[in-house]
């Protein structure tokens, strides 16, 4: 009897109250139905519903375990799920994150690497144009050298060249300087030797006159061979002999042979000269 019981309480797992309450509405339902089908609309009363309290019979303690357990299994996978599903949405997250990290970082490598690109190019571009600058500069500068090289090179050629000249020169003056004292010398000698030649021809011996004695008069003249005064500037002790010396130059101007030497030679030989009377015939 118990076990029948139990079958009926536990039908299909639900209490018995639960499934007359469902029998008996079914019935006031299919009640209500046929009322509707055989009256007016207008003719339908309202009948107050009866109150049917259910009496809840509690359930098996298996079953509400087995249910909780269920409901709890159910719960742990809704759980996982979820769980899964946020973890799937968190390394999606993670990898879209990463993925735009990487990009980002991919980004910036080849910016840098634009920028280590450009800043090698203009550096190889400044060494380029630093080297062709020092080729020039020592092109510029060699050129100078050479140039340098020339000019001194040429500047020695003109200074031996000027030196050849010079020293030609300076010989040439040297023989010329040479050859025309070589000529106012033999001027000078042969003016001076015609003028003693003139003073012996004139000159009266005095007496007292002995071999050696020697009289220097200064005698100035002009271009013309005229005398203008003649004076002793040394005597020779013997006033007789001074003073026939100083007669006889008196007597033998004027000295025209002068009148042939050139200006310069008797300017600066004969304007003012200073002769030696001294004759060699005379008696010891």
């Amino acid at each position: 009897m118990n076990s029948v019981f139990n079958n009926l309480v536990i039908y299909n797992g639900y209490p018995i109250s639960i499934a007359a309450a469902i029998t008996f509405h079914i019935l006031i339902l299919v009640a209500l139905i046929w009322v509707q089908s055989n009256n007016r609309i207008d003719s339908l009363e309202l009948v107050q519903p009866t109150i049917v309290k259910a009496l809840f019979i509690d359930e098996n303690p298996q079953v509400r375990n087995r249910e909780t357990l269920e409901r709890q299994r159910l719960e742990r996978l809704d759980e996982q799920r979820l769980a899964r599903e946020a973890e799937q949405r968190r390394q999606q997250e993670e990898a879209q994150r990463q993925a735009a990290a990487e990009q980002q970082r991919q980004e910036q490598v080849r910016a840098q690497e634009r920028e280590q690109s450009a800043l090698l190019e203009r550096q190889a571009l400044e060494r380029q144009r630093a080297l062709e600058a020092q080729r020039n500069r020592e092109r510029l500068q060699s050129e100078q050298e050479q140039q340098r090289q020339r000019d001194l090179a040429e500047a020695e050629r003109r200074r031996q060249v000027e030196a050849v000249d010079r020293q030609r020169q300076q010989e040439a003056t040297s023989a010329a300087a040479l050859e025309a004292a070589r000529t106012e010398f033999e001027l000078v000698q042969s003016a001076t030797a015609l003028i003693q030649q003139a003073l012996q021809q004139v000159w009266n011996r005095p007496p007292s006159a002995r071999n050696g004695m020697r009289v220097i008069l200064r005698i100035r003249m002009l271009p013309t061979g005229e005398l203008l005064d003649a004076t002793i500037t040394q005597s020779s002790g013997d006033p007789a002999f001074d003073r026939s010396a100083e007669n006889a130059v008196y007597s033998a101007s004027p000295f025209t042979e002068l009148r042939s030497l050139p200006i310069k030679v008797f300017n600066a030989n004969f304007r003012a000269l200073s002769l030696i009377f001294q004759p060699e015939d005379l008696l010891n």
